[in-house]
């Protein structure tokens, strides 16, 4: 049914439990998997109000902590594919939407089911999906499995 599962993640904890679910159904179903992870583009309020403050380079310093961030957040996803004895392809996507480039990863690599948490680390509005997720939802032509 599935070959490809793309698992969207940003690290939190929901999300961490959509890591597991995605990874125990293609396990289940021996699809290949790729983490995803986004990050957004930098503020040019942020920047400049970083500037103002006396930061070196603001813009640099942005790009290497969601860098590393981002490395964090697939090390951990890939830990988990590991202990699950399954291999994984990781892609991290910056200065994007999270929606946008989890749909544009999707299409590139050929997925057929994207796995991801119902809100991110962007909080909880009540039972409310995420903006985010409610984007994927509604401009994906690929199926979503969406985890709660």
């Amino acid at each position: 049914m599935y070959n490809h599962i793309l698992i969207a993640t940003d690290g939190s904890d929901l999300a961490g439990r959509a890591v597991d679910h995605g990874l125990m159904l293609a396990k289940g179903i021996g699809a290949s998997v790729l983490f995803v992870t986004v990050t957004d583009m930098w503020s040019s309020v942020e920047m400049a109000t970083e500037s103002v403050r006396g930061v070196e380079n603001p813009m640099k310093n942005y790009e290497e902590m969601v860098a590393a961030v981002a490395d964090k957040i697939l090390a951990d996803a890939k830990s988990a594919a590991d202990a699950a004895g399954m291999d994984c392809e990781t892609h991290h996507v910056s200065d994007s939407s999270p929606a946008d480039g989890i749909i544009d990863v999707a299409n590139e690599k050929g997925c057929d089911l994207i796995v991801m948490a119902s809100h991110g680390r962007r909080g909880i509005n009540l039972a409310l999906l995420g903006s985010q997720t409610s984007k994927v939802l509604a401009l994906s032509k690929i199926p979503v499995l969406v985890l709660r």
